[in-house]
């Protein structure tokens, strides 16, 4: 039997979290015995429908077997995922639901589901993590992704349900980057609003914007009436060498494990196309608190003993 092939498209090269996508994609790849190509959609949704359709439109002998992709623009490109099922390819989302799904799981001998991130568990997380590290409540600053960002949306709606009352969200935007969320705190730290006001966390919906707020709180002349070194700064992905690093080095106080999605993916697809097991339509992966939040609640009440 000839080697599977699979091309994968992530949205950017420059974000944590889609590097540690291609990396772990790869390393299942080889595991499952399927050659991957990678495209980057450079955050570019009308890049990426081009570059999937230009692989769909190749030859029979070029075209791969699987599509596995992240979307990059607002949609989940619905007229790329039925040409790509109307010439037997199997489309794979990754991170994003999509409604067309159930339509194109009928055609049989192709692969068609959703690996998501469970987005709503991870900002639960990121609630708990706030009751943890501050039990007498105060204000946070919180960092989201995009508006348009579904993930976003749902990690900010799962922290609304379990972060304390006693808790008081002000919220800023940035762009799933370190860049984008050191810009946005430089300049709500800009705004008379803000002057005054007890910072009592940064909670930023990845990794990489917590260390962006925290070089907009280390560049500043926002005052503070504590030390802005005592706020601690909650990331999300958790990746071994940015996140759990940072922990480490105490630049962050917590994190939350986003487990990548496309590994997941190409074993579900693998397994269908050598052993015929359909995957589900939707599979979650499972977030978890970096630190236990054991160990948060334990940091927290030896601090107060101090």
């Amino acid at each position: 039997m000839s080697q599977l092939r699979f091309l994968l498209s992530v949205q950017n090269d420059n974000n944590d979290y889609q590097i540690e996508q291609v990396k772990s994609a790869r390393q299942a790849a080889a595991r499952c015995g399927v050659d991957l190509e990678v495209e980057c959609a450079q955050d570019d949704g009308i890049l990426q429908s081009q570059q999937l359709l230009h692989h769909i439109q190749a030859g029979a002998a070029s075209r791969p077997k699987v599509i596995i992709f992240e979307p990059a623009g607002s949609t989940t490109l619905p007229h790329v995922a039925r040409a790509a099922a109307g010439v037997g390819i199997g489309w794979v989302v990754l991170s994003r639901h999509a409604d067309y799904v159930s339509e194109l799981r009928s055609i049989p001998g192709i692969p068609v589901f959703v690996v998501a991130a469970d987005h709503a568990e991870i900002g639960r997380i990121q609630g708990r993590q706030l009751g943890a590290l501050l039990p007498r409540g105060g204000i946070v600053l919180a960092i989201q992704g995009p508006a348009h960002s579904k993930s976003a949306n749902l990690r900010h709606c799962g922290l609304l349900e379990t972060k304390q009352e006693n808790v008081q969200l002000r919220v800023v935007k940035g762009q799933w980057t370190e860049v984008s969320a050191q810009k946005a705190v430089t300049s709500w730290l800009a705004l008379s609003t803000s002057r005054g006001i007890d910072i009592a966390a940064v909670c930023a919906q990845d990794d990489s914007m917590a260390i962006g707020a925290r070089q907009a709180f280390e560049q500043s002349t926002h005052e503070l009436r504590q030390s802005w070194r005592q706020v601690p700064f909650l990331g999300c992905d958790g990746l071994p060498r940015t996140g759990q690093e940072w922990i480490r080095r105490g630049l962050l106080a917590s994190t939350v494990l986003n487990p990548p999605t496309a590994p997941v993916a190409i074993e579900l697809a693998a397994r269908f196309l050598q052993h015929g097991s359909m995957p589900p339509a939707l599979t979650l992966t499972v977030p978890r608190s970096i630190p236990e939040l054991e160990a948060l609640n334990r940091k927290t009440r030896a601090a107060a003993i101090d």
